[in-house]
């Protein structure tokens, strides 16, 4: 990979990406050791609208940088696996949801790198990679934000968003068994 360059490092898309990971121990703190559910939701919601920004702002002023295309993701799935731990304190089933974000994001880092060092990536993330993403922010965000929700609705959210995990990593392998059928052909 060739030099990183101070503008890219520090553009704004890319400064908004790492103020993200630094909301991260932020939002753990309010919700596990303050137990301030709301205040935390708020930090998680403001760490949302940076998320919704970064690539806005990187593509209408031309700052799309491949650190950043490696950077929201990372930010992302760190947010993601933050806020699962934090209710994991108070939804027991939550851990499976762990268990499975682990599996699903472990194939995927597997796979991404078999891939890179062939000298190939995704072509970007998938549709159903982004219903992926949403569907489980909503659903963590929905678990922040109203912190009295009855249990069996919160059952029914993490199955749900647990469901939607398992389709997307199904849907994933074909993907990756396409580009290593590519891949050999290539090397012929």
């Amino acid at each position: 990979m060739r030099g990183l360059k101070a503008k890219e490092i520090f553009s704004i898309p890319n400064l908004m990406g790492y103020f993200r990971i630094l909301l991260i121990p932020v939002f753990c703190y309010t919700y596990i050791a303050k137990e301030k559910y709301l205040l935390a939701a708020g930090i998680v919601l403001l760490s949302s609208l940076t998320d919704l920004f970064d690539g806005l702002v990187a593509r209408k002023f031309n700052m799309v940088t491949e650190l950043g295309k490696a950077l929201d993701p990372i930010a992302d799935k760190l947010t993601h696996a933050a806020l699962a731990v934090c209710l994991a304190v108070r939804y027991p089933l939550m851990w499976a949801l762990i268990g499975l974000m682990a599996i699903k994001e472990g194939y995927m880092g597997i796979m991404g790198v078999v891939f890179l060092r062939k000298g190939r990536m995704l072509d970007g993330a998938m549709w159903f990679g982004k219903v992926c993403t949403a569907v489980l922010f909503v659903g963590l965000l929905l678990l922040f934000v109203f912190p009295h929700m009855s249990s069996s609705l919160v059952n029914v959210l993490i199955i749900l968003m647990m469901a939607v995990m398992v389709f997307t990593l199904f849907m994933y392998i074909p993907v990756f068994t396409r580009m290593r059928k590519e891949t050999k052909r290539e090397e012929k």
